[in-house]
């Protein structure tokens, strides 16, 4: 279990160093769009700095395979929040964004949500599925496949309104993190599948194939790079992670442990840890702020010659 423990904190140091890498070299690129996939990918794959955020993403989707063969899906979602902390650390040394009092207690929350999903582990008597029937997993991602790009889709009409506030990213947030919550559960079923692969290689090959999950891996892969791309350019890594993050661990925590037949801790301090620690973690989504400050009168005097950072945030909110 704790060589599984392990692999998700590291699976946390990619992905925070993936997101802020790709953030960083996002600033120096032309607006990019959704709408324009094409210009997007060869924008993106132009950039060293880029594709090394992305090879430390798809790495940190490597560690999940590890950490869903030795922890129940519920245990790995909640330690996988604790990468929050260091994605805050690094988004303020590299890329100079501050959260406000608001976001900061938010973020403390669900670290608090965290420890109460850590605490409810129990080597003893949590199991770890294997595999989940091929409807039930249909069943479950279907409906998020379509409700992911069409949320997205709602957030952009909004961000091409004249005059509206500028975004803090909350909907598109909440956007990937369904996508991702779908990519979650397909690693896992992987993971299962892949249980005879030392032995009998080709026999594990062909049940994964055989299986949804690649395939469901492969849709998620291919929308929430090109979702995640106009998105990171347009808000600050350091809500905009956090939200997608609490709604991926949440979405799994849930449905995964539903799908794959995982019991919930029969021990009832354990239980109500569990169970709190998943609404606390919900609780705090539906309370973060939709919309940034204004900013101070200064930086927008029309009276002076615009500055760099206004005329590209004036760029990015108006385009697709």
């Amino acid at each position: 279990m704790w060589w599984g423990v392990a692999a998700a904190l590291l699976a946390n140091a990619l992905y925070s160093a993936g997101f802020v890498l790709e953030k960083r070299a996002l600033g120096s690129m032309p607006a990019v769009s959704v709408r324009e996939p094409a210009r997007l990918l060869r924008l993106v794959l132009r950039s060293p700095l880029w594709m090394g955020g992305s090879l430390a993403l798809a790495a940190g989707f490597g560690a999940q395979l590890i950490v869903y063969r030795t922890l129940p899906i519920a245990a790995a979602q909640g330690i996988f929040v604790s990468g929050l902390v260091l994605l805050l650390l690094l988004s303020a040394r590299l890329l100079g964004e501050r959260t406000s009092g608001r976001e900061r207690f938010a973020i403390g929350a669900i670290l608090a949500a965290l420890v109460m999903v850590v605490l409810s582990l129990s080597q003893d008597t949590d199991t770890v599925g294997a595999d989940a029937p091929v409807p039930l997993i249909l069943l479950v991602c279907v409906p998020s496949l379509a409700a992911g790009p069409w949320l997205y889709a709602v957030a952009e009409r909004r961000a091409r309104r004249p005059h509206r506030r500028p975004t803090t990213g909350v909907e598109y947030g909440v956007a990937l993190g369904l996508l991702y919550g779908v990519s979650s559960l397909a690693i896992k079923g992987v993971s299962g599948r892949l249980s005879g692969l030392l032995d009998r290689p080709g026999a594990a090959l062909l049940g994964v194939l055989g299986s949804p999950y690649p395939y469901l891996l492969l849709l998620t892969g291919v929308f929430g790079l090109i979702m995640s791309q106009a998105a990171l350019q347009r808000c600050r890594v350091s809500l905009l992670v956090p939200v997608c993050t609490t709604v991926t661990s949440v979405f799994a925590a849930v449905l995964g442990t539903f799908a794959f037949g995982e019991a919930l801790p029969g021990d009832p301090v354990r239980l109500a840890l569990r169970v709190a620690g998943t609404l606390l973690a919900v609780s705090v989504l539906l309370a973060m702020p939709r919309h940034d400050a204004p900013e101070p009168p200064e930086a927008t005097d029309p009276t002076g010659p615009p500055s760099p950072t206004t005329s590209a945030k004036e760029l990015t909110a108006h385009e697709p």
